[in-house]
């Protein structure tokens, strides 16, 4: 899977450098933060909190 398709798949995803993806979940209260290893098709939790935790952090070198 390569960040357009993760884009198609998922629309409230959005894309940084370096492959993280900051995912939206239940009506954006929650934020995920992933990184993804494309050519292994690893996917790497970095961060899940609360969007005011979110807020604090920087989803680019966490």
């Amino acid at each position: 899977m390569m960040p357009a398709e993760v884009k198609a798949d998922f629309k409230s995803a959005s894309i940084l450098k370096d492959g993280r993806v900051i995912f939206n979940l239940a009506g954006n209260k929650y934020r995920l933060v992933v990184w993804i290893n494309y050519a292994y098709g690893i996917v790497y939790i970095r961060f899940i909190g609360t969007h005011a935790q979110y807020d604090q952090i920087d989803a680019q070198t966490i």
